[in-house]
């Protein structure tokens, strides 16, 4: 199985967090969320003997999957992985905000996973929680052996992701947050789209907006 690698880039102008997930054995990887900067990625990938396997989108908003095209082409075997509900937001200019920020950019996904969806790759199961808010689609990725959930722009140490954009609800989010990632073992480790990590337990005690 091997250990797992997790690495943290804080890439672009809306510091976002690209994560990168490898098993140490295989160096097989994967990476969440690319939000720019292909060719600082591609660069490290090189230097660590890293193969990136899958692309996991928590959403597809620009400031998460900027830099898709490019990894696309430089790896055409990957895999892009969003959830079933997100086609439409990654493939609308408008929906996605790259029109609004001048990078207008449509994505397509191989693959569309359901709620609760179990995925294997880098030899981790991954369960793949479909929690709307955010966007109609957002997907947490949570790999239960690692203890590890990325939570996207839905879950951020204390506080929650906006509801404000194409497609967002508050009210869903919350009751996604609270059914989906709060009946998560509270030792788990939340990985957000944005600033530091946390835990379940410390979001169940702490977070204002529960």
């Amino acid at each position: 199985m091997g250990n797992l690698i997790t690495i943290t880039n804080v890439l672009g102008s809306f510091a976002t967090n690209c994560y990168t997930v490898a098993n140490s054995e295989t160096r097989e990887a994967i990476i969440i969320d690319p939000a720019t900067k292909a060719d600082f990625l591609i660069n490290m990938y090189n230097n660590q003997n890293l193969k990136p396997v899958a692309i996991l989108l928590t959403h597809g908003h620009i400031d998460h999957i900027g830099a898709v095209p490019e990894l696309k082409a430089k790896y055409p075997d990957i895999k892009i992985y969003a959830g079933s509900e997100e086609e439409e937001v990654l493939n609308s200019i408008n929906t996605n905000l790259s029109a609004m920020f001048g990078q207008p950019l449509k994505v397509n996904a191989d693959v569309y996973v359901k709620d609760e969806e179990e995925i294997t790759l880098i030899g981790n199961k991954i369960k793949c929680l479909h929690v709307p808010g955010h966007t109609k689609g957002g997907t947490c990725y949570y790999f239960e052996d690692a203890k590890m959930v990325f939570s996207g722009d839905t879950l951020f140490a204390s506080s929650i992701g906006r509801s404000d954009f194409p497609t967002g609800d508050e009210s869903a989010l919350l009751e996604g947050i609270k059914a989906k990632l709060f009946t998560l073992p509270e030792d788990v480790t939340v990985y957000p789209g944005h600033n530091d990590r946390t835990s379940i337990k410390r979001e169940k005690e702490y977070n204002p907006y529960f």
